[in-house]
């Protein structure tokens, strides 16, 4: 199954499924949105059995694409997570998942503008694969953390690396600017993808190809994220785990490379679908 919403960023949202021609299916008359609520009411049990070709077909057309799910609780990091991105960054492999967050502020559609700040001077992108919570999660087992899942989804994990690195504190700091966590297009769940460990993942900047990695190089898998994660804190129905990225970020590169406005970004995870950014001054919002 996979779930898509359309609507303004400030506006009520049209919640559907995506049936199996590709066409978009309007489900607000079985659950009013996809959000933290419905998610932890049981979403996927409400659906069970519903024929999609059933339910009245939703014109996209000229409508921007919301993030899949409405304003998680909690979105949480998975640093250092790809094998060929620690070696790029020239650190070791970490014993144990490097967790950090990014204020919830930064959510946004995937076709959403990245912002540029005037005080930003090295913005930085990262290709993601993203966990949604299903139900809530607290001292779980590797066995049983895919339960707790709802579905995976592409995200770009934004980053400003003056502010992460060069600044003192946390990383938190360098990633939680607003729109720094464009989200979607879809949620698909666990039972409609093939194998999670095996999904290409990629990213262009100005149609240059930066990024290239595979799911199957994630250091720490979706399922001992979640139960480690769980171990520490309650992960919430609709809660956001970015996973990490692969090797091919701006920061990676000899010399570095930095985004700046009117540049643009591609990128896309098998079977998650793409985004498409542009860089923008934060006065032309």
């Amino acid at each position: 199954m996979q779930f898509i919403r359309f609507g303004d960023r400030d506006g009520a949202k049209t919640p559907c499924v995506v049936d199996a021609d590709g066409k978009y299916r309007n489900i607000s008359s079985i659950v009013s949105d996809i959000n933290p609520e419905t998610i932890g009411d049981d979403l996927i049990g409400k659906l069970a059995g519903v024929d999609a070709s059933s339910l009245p077909e939703f014109d996209a057309t000229g409508k921007r694409l919301a993030p899949p799910s409405a304003q998680p609780k909690n979105i949480w990091c998975v640093g250092l997570n790809f094998s060929d991105h620690a070696a790029e960054a020239g650190l070791p492999i970490p014993d144990e998942p490097i967790l950090f967050n990014k204020s919830s502020g930064t959510y946004c559609g995937p076709n959403d503008p990245i912002l540029y700040s005037p005080k930003m001077t090295k913005l930085d992108w990262e290709v993601e694969l993203g966990i949604v919570i299903g139900k809530k999660a607290l001292n779980i087992t590797k066995e049983e953390a895919l339960d707790h899942v709802l579905g995976l989804v592409l995200v770009n994990d934004v980053s400003e690396r003056a502010w992460q690195l060069e600044r003192s504190g946390q990383w938190v700091k360098g990633k939680s600017f607003p729109n720094f966590c464009p989200t979607g297009p879809v949620i698909r769940t666990l039972d409609d993808i093939e194998d999670h460990n095996n999904l290409n993942m990629w990213l262009d900047v100005n149609g240059k190809r930066c990024q290239t990695g595979n799911t199957g190089t994630m250091i720490f898998d979706v399922a001992t994220i979640v139960s480690y994660m769980s171990e520490f804190c309650q992960l919430e129905p609709g809660d956001l785990i970015s996973t990490g990225t692969p090797p091919g970020v701006g920061a990676g590169m000899d010399p570095q490379q930095w985004l700046k406005v009117g540049d643009k970004i591609e990128l896309g995870i098998d079977g998650l679908g793409t985004q498409a950014q542009t860089v923008i001054n934060l006065s032309d919002l």
